[in-house]
């Protein structure tokens, strides 16, 4: 009967053990906040090749890096930006945290969030003629007016 509590102690033990382990595991997995990556800040304006402003209520700019990762499992967060309508200007581009900024190198851009005030190739990753380099910040964004505007 001595043995009875003692594995049950024992497997009580155990059961804390994994779950301690398998608590530090994910952590460890999600980085406990860890970004792998670093940010470089970056700021520019939108507005159509003739200069005029992009008449939207609303216009996000989107980075997406096109930059290798050491490893294929991990991708960048995109960058994005809420673009001041009045003025095209946007800053604060945010991946990770508020401002911080987009990975270094390459980027499509993306336009989102403008309705039909953009032709619809600027929406799409892939057919967005818009690419920036982080190093050439601020960036001057021209874009095609759409046809018939």
């Amino acid at each position: 009967m001595a043995m009875f509590p003692t594995n049950r102690g024992f497997v009580f033990f155990s059961r804390v053990a994994v779950a301690v382990a398998f608590s530090a595991s994910i952590l460890a997995i999600s980085g406990c906040g860890h970004e792998p990556f670093g940010y470089v800040k970056v700021q520019g304006k939108i507005h159509y090749e003739d200069g005029t402003l992009i008449p939207a209520s609303r216009i996000v700019v989107r980075f997406i890096s096109q930059a290798p990762t050491p490893d294929r499992k991990i991708t960048a967060r995109p960058g994005d930006a809420e673009v001041n309508v009045k003025t095209g200007a946007f800053t604060n581009v945010t991946s990770h945290a508020f401002g911080d900024g987009i990975v270094p190198g390459e980027h499509k851009v993306v336009i989102v969030g403008a309705g039909d005030t953009v032709p619809e190739e600027y929406t799409k990753v892939e057919t967005t003629p818009l690419t920036v380099n982080s190093k050439d910040s601020p960036f001057d964004l021209k874009i095609a007016k759409p046809t018939g505007k």
